[in-house]
C-alpha cells in the first residue's frame, strides 16, 4: 500500500494559495497546546477510529502530528477503511508556517 505524502513546504504553498484542503491534526492535547497550523483540525489519533463518519470517502484528508510517523499510521489505518489521505512529511518538526494555540 502506498500512501500519498507531501512535504511541509508544498503544504504551506496549497494553504497560501487557499486551496481546499482538509488538514486533521492527529497530535495529544498538550503536543497542539503548543501551536497547530490555523486551518487544521484536532482529532487525536487514538479518537481516528470513533470519529470515522465524520470523514468523507469522496475527500482527501492531510494528517500531520509532530515528526510523521503518526500521521502515518493514521493514513494506513484511514486508506485501508477506502478514504484517501496524504501524510505531511517531517510533521511539525518541518513546519515553518504560522501556527496558533489550539482554542
Amino acid at each position: 500500500m502506498t500512501i500519498k505524502e507531501i512535504s511541509t513546504v508544498a503544504l504551506q504553498e496549497k494553504l497560501e494559495a487557499d486551496e481546499e484542503l482538509y488538514l486533521i491534526d492527529v497530535r495529544e492535547d498538550e503536543e497542539v497546546a503548543e501551536g497547530m497550523i490555523p486551518e487544521a483540525v484536532h482529532i487525536r489519533m487514538g479518537d481516528i477510529p470513533e470519529k470515522m463518519d465524520a470523514f468523507d470517502k469522496e475527500k482527501e484528508y492531510v494528517f500531520i502530528c509532530r515528526s510523521g510517523k503518526r500521521s502515518m499510521n493514521v493514513c494506513m489505518y484511514l486508506q485501508e477503511q477506502g478514504y484517501k489521505t496524504v501524510n505531511v512529511e517531517g510533521g511539525m518538526l518541518d513546519w515553518e508556517g504560522e501556527t496558533k494555540p489550539k482554542n
